[in-house]
């Protein structure tokens, strides 16, 4: 199930906290990430960073091609190099090996939760660990159980990885010409929460923070030769926006008002009380501070996506149109944007908008192949290109083109057998051989493996 708000897009289910999905916060993290992955030697592997929807802080890792952050970590980091020292950090365990040497080790302590919890998983599979004085402790006990002595042995495992990656991070923001002192902001701070604090974060607890570690990766950052340089303005501005964006939504109104005051006048202060006026009073009161926000940076399509949005969701779909294709012209690559357009001009009803709807859901799914949100734009597009065709053949291959797309909508969503009965119809219906054919003859003949 996917919850729209704003132009954050939320994926949740019953075992995750939930996804974030925002183009202007993908764009920014692929530009802190993309130096690092290219120095650490995977620039090719095509690693992607989700954003968890919890205001923790965390970070980590569960394969070689998935890394997770929480927005916590995002909100709670004032510059861009603290958050791409944690990347930084994270890519080290990958690059090291670490995580199929973890899941050995976790292995002999035989215990799912205890798993989860190294994994950085808790806060997903079983909410925040960090609360209410003494619902950390709670939690911890909880989970764990009976497993103290095992939970002792991996911890003192991961330690000795926890260093290793920290080398590794200073390997490869030295090779991109960054600082390590944001790294060393972080896990200084980190640190002096959990001798503050009853409740644990589960990135303290995932990533152990013994003095001798911090030490040691104090004289790494201090004596390298670029642990003065500084980000750079362009990019503490985009930082400081999503801060302020993640701020807006995911805060209560009232507490993103008093976090950025009408006295504060900069840009991302504005964009967090734009945001909040929305959720808490509406577009019509909010669209003063939108349409300040676009004269001052009327090159910046996030801004334009924003109001888009903000009036679709008002049910000014129309009116939303404009907004969102100049965010298209401006950010051509972002295929959430496009999704967006594609919604608006499909929700006129309007049919002189179906090509262009259809065109702009092609060329987002290209990009964005498993967006299941995508694939349904497009199965309602050609549905309603069906019911307005005159010729046979014509409506024969507009509703074989709409059950393809739902068919690759329940694949995504993880609903095989309707997927599979959206296949057949679609090759009921496609041309014999053809790639939309070969398509939903793939997704009939797909089984989900079965591990031993």
């Amino acid at each position: 199930m996917a919850g729209l708000i704003g132009s954050l897009v939320v994926s949740t289910s019953a075992d995750a906290a939930g996804l974030i999905r925002d183009a202007e916060i993908e764009a920014l993290i692929r530009d802190y990430a993309k130096p690092i992955l290219t120095a650490a030697g995977l620039g090719s592997h095509n690693v992607q960073i989700h954003i968890v929807n919890d205001r923790n802080f965390n970070a980590f890792v569960v394969d070689g091609q998935n890394m997770f952050m929480h927005a916590g970590a995002l909100i709670m980091a004032e510059t861009p190099n603290q958050v791409i020292g944690v990347i930084a950090h994270e890519t080290g365990h990958i690059t090291g090996g670490h995580l199929a040497r973890l899941r050995t080790q976790i292995s002999k302590a035989k215990s799912a939760a205890l798993m989860l919890q190294l994994l950085g998983l808790a806060a997903m599979a079983g909410g925040a660990i960090a609360g209410a004085p003494g619902m950390g402790q709670l939690g911890m006990g909880a989970a764990f159980g009976g497993t103290d002595a095992a939970m002792r042995s991996v911890l003192a495992y991961r330690q000795t990885e926890e260093s290793s990656a920290d080398q590794a991070a200073m390997v490869f923001l030295n090779a991109t010409k960054q600082s390590g002192r944001g790294m060393l902001e972080t896990f200084d701070v980190l640190a002096e929460k959990l001798r503050g604090i009853q409740g644990i974060n589960p990135y303290l607890m995932t990533h152990p923070l013994p003095k001798q570690r911090i030490e040691q990766l104090r004289e790494l950052v201090v004596s390298s030769p670029y642990y003065d340089n500084k980000d750079p303005p362009a990019l503490q501005f985009r930082h400081d926006l999503i801060r302020a964006k993640l701020s807006g939504f995911l805060d209560k109104p009232e507490v993103a008002f008093n976090r950025y005051p009408a006295t504060d006048t900069s840009l991302a202060a504005v964009y967090a009380r734009a945001i909040a006026t929305y959720r808490q009073s509406g577009v019509q009161v909010a669209m003063p501070l939108l349409d300040q926000l676009i004269a001052a940076q009327p090159n910046w399509p996030y801004f334009y996506e924003l109001k888009g949005q903000f009036l679709f969701e008002s049910g000014k779909g129309a009116t939303a149109i404009e907004p969102l294709r100049k965010a298209v012209e401006l950010a051509p690559n972002e295929p959430l944007i496009r999704i967006m357009l594609a919604q608006a001009l499909i929700g006129t009803n309007n049919a002189k908008y179906l090509d262009e709807a259809i065109r702009n859901l092609r060329t987002a799914l290209a990009r964005e192949r498993s967006s299941a949100m995508g694939y349904r734009q497009l199965a309602s597009a050609y549905a309603r290109k069906a019911e307005l065709a005159h010729a046979s053949g014509a409506k024969r291959q507009f509703m074989a083109e709409a059950s393809l797309a739902s068919a690759e909508a329940y694949f995504y969503e993880g609903r095989l057998s309707l997927a599979k009965q959206q296949a057949k119809r679609a090759k009921e219906g496609l041309p014999n051989g053809t790639p939309n054919w070969i398509r939903a003859d793939d997704i009939l003949a797909f089984e989900i493996p079965q591990h031993n």
